[in-house]
């Protein structure tokens, strides 16, 4: 194919590969699973974004989910299942701590780091831990059931490109994915926290849709990250990587896109902006809401051909820490 996915016209792909989107009813459900059972891959929707599962135990298909990316090695993945119990048969050791933060956020966007059980493949990345997470979807919490499987899963795009969303994001960024069953818009837009327990305190990985200050409340204290994981090295969680989340678009943070000099950019130039602003696209300035239509305010940007998107800087706060997290790895 000389043209990637991402660069076809929308028609072309709904043509090309509407086929693989399928209707989460039981027939669709038993196929996915008949899939995951067999050593395939499924892309699946969470409440976070989709989500491209294979077989936790199964060596080979979990190397196909980091073909079909392109993700290297050293970057773990995320094994969703479908309770509590079978968090913990995944685990070595089972926190007091992450006992009770199941307990109150699961199923939800909260992931926990906690020692591998033994009998559990390394998930990508040579270390002893695990990530793991029940998720709130219902399509993603029935593909466990009727499967039976622990699913490792990443976001189903191609490695460091933006999040899916929708089913057609999916498609459009891995177009060798054999399925994707459509559960519609991803409702929270922006991946888990990760939260990692193998410590005396817990220590935040990842920011993301669920918010540091309601972890805090519950867990109390929680260790920030002090510096930047390099690439190429192993680490406990995904979403760590310099450059993620990226678009198409050569993507620039700014503090007023209007003052931005243009001059030495070349072809169009679109606008990512908040309410009450002028843009190209205008989210809301609630980071919730802003951060449910991230991803697919980049993918429009992207869809409709602009070269460079200004991007307006988030506040410097702490309830906009996951926003900007994302905004600076996609624009590293």
């Amino acid at each position: 194919m000389s043209r990637a996915a991402s660069d076809m016209p929308i028609a072309v792909i709904d043509s090309q590969w509407r086929d693989r989107i399928a209707a989460p009813d039981a027939d669709g459900l038993s196929r996915a699973a008949e899939l995951l059972r067999s050593g395939s891959v499924v892309a699946f929707p969470t409440e976070t974004v989709y989500g491209l599962g294979a077989d936790a135990f199964d060596e080979k298909a979990v190397g196909e989910i980091y073909r079909l990316k392109n993700r290297p090695s050293w970057n773990p993945l995320i094994v969703h299942v479908a309770d509590l119990a079978a968090a913990r048969a995944l685990a070595e050791e089972w926190p007091a701590t992450a006992e009770e933060l199941a307990a109150r956020f699961w199923p939800g966007p909260l992931t926990l780091v906690v020692r591998r059980a033994r009998h559990l493949p390394g998930i990508g990345a040579s270390n002893d831990t695990v990530a793991v997470r029940v998720p709130a979807h219902p399509v993603a919490l029935d593909l466990l059931r009727v499967s039976g499987l622990p699913l490792a899963a990443p976001s189903a795009n191609r490695s460091e490109g933006i999040s899916p969303t929708t089913a057609e994001h999916v498609v459009r960024s891995l177009p060798e994915v054999p399925m994707v069953l459509d559960g519609g818009p991803s409702s929270w837009g922006i991946e888990s926290t990760v939260l990692d327990l193998t410590g005396d305190v817990p220590r935040l990985l990842r920011p993301g849709a669920l918010a540091l200050r309601v972890l805090r409340d519950a867990a109390g204290p929680i260790t920030l990250p002090e510096s930047e994981t390099l690439d190429g090295v192993a680490r406990p969680s995904p979403g760590m990587s310099r450059r993620h989340y990226a678009p198409r678009a050569k993507a620039i943070l700014c503090k007023d896109v209007a003052e931005v000099d243009r001059s030495g950019l070349t072809g169009p130039v679109g606008t990512l902006t908040f309410e009450g602003s002028a843009g190209t696209e205008v989210l809301s300035a609630d980071p919730r809401e802003y951060a449910a239509d991230l991803y697919a305010a980049l993918h429009r940007l992207d869809d409709a051909g602009f070269a460079t998107v200004l991007i307006q800087e988030p506040p410097q706060t702490e309830d906009w820490l996951a926003v900007r997290d994302r905004l600076s790895r996609a624009t590293a």
